[in-house]
C-alpha cells in the first residue's frame, strides 16, 4: 500500500463532520505534562487543525485518563482521542501497574469503540524531582507532543480513507507503490 505522511497532504478537510480531537491531560506534575499540550496545539495547526478543533480534558492522574477516553470516543463528537500524562514511581505502589494499566486500557478503548486513542504518557525508570530530570522530561514532553499530533493527523486521514473504500460503490483495491 502507498504511504502518504501529514507533511505530504493537508490531513483536515474543512468542514468535515466528526474531526474534533479530544485532547486529555493528567494533573500530575503538569508543568511538564503542560509541554505536551503545548507542543500539540502548535504541530496540530500545520495539519490544518485549530486550537478551536481540540477540547481539552484534565484528570487527576493517568489512571483516571481511559475512562474518560472511553466516554468521549463513545460520544461520537471526536475523530480522535489523544493522552498525556507521567507516571513515575511514588514509593506507594509500583507505576509500572499503573503505566500498564493505563496503556491496556487505552488500546483497549480504541479497539472497542473504533476511534483511534493516541497516547504520550509517559513512564521513566527512574525519574525524580531534581533540575536534570525536569528539564530534561519538559523538553522531552515537547517532543512527544508534536510526535502526537503528527501521528493523530496521519491517523484521522487514513482512517477517513479506509472508511472511504468501505462505502458502498467504492473501489475496494489497494494499489501497490
Amino acid at each position: 500500500m502507498q504511504q502518504q505522511h501529514t507533511s505530504d497532504i493537508k490531513a483536515r478537510i474543512p468542514g468535515a463532520a466528526n474531526e474534533r480531537i479530544a485532547f486529555i491531560q493528567a494533573g500530575w506534575h503538569r508543568e511538564i505534562v503542560d509541554q505536551c499540550r503545548i507542543a500539540f496545539i502548535a504541530e496540530i495547526g500545520k495539519a490544518g487543525y485549530s486550537e478551536q478543533d481540540i477540547d481539552f480534558f484534565e484528570v487527576a492522574g493517568a489512571f483516571e485518563i481511559p475512562l474518560h477516553a472511553k466516554l468521549l470516543a463513545n460520544s461520537g463528537r471526536y475523530a480522535a482521542v489523544v493522552a498525556t500524562g507521567l507516571v513515575v514511581d511514588g514509593g506507594i505502589y509500583r507505576h509500572e501497574f499503573v503505566a500498564h494499566a493505563v496503556i491496556d486500557g487505552l488500546m483497549q478503548v480504541q479497539l472497542e469503540t473504533g476511534v483511534p486513542v493516541l497516547s504520550a504518557v509517559l513512564t521513566p525508570h527512574h525519574f525524580h524531582g531534581g533540575a536534570e530530570h525536569h528539564k530534561y522530561f519538559f523538553e522531552h514532553f515537547l517532543v512527544k507532543g508534536a510526535e502526537a499530533a503528527r501521528a493523530c493527523a496521519d491517523t484521522i486521514q487514513k482512517l477517513r480513507a479506509l472508511k472511504a473504500m468501505q462505502a458502498p460503490g467504492a473501489v475496494r483495491a489497494l494499489h501497490s507503490a
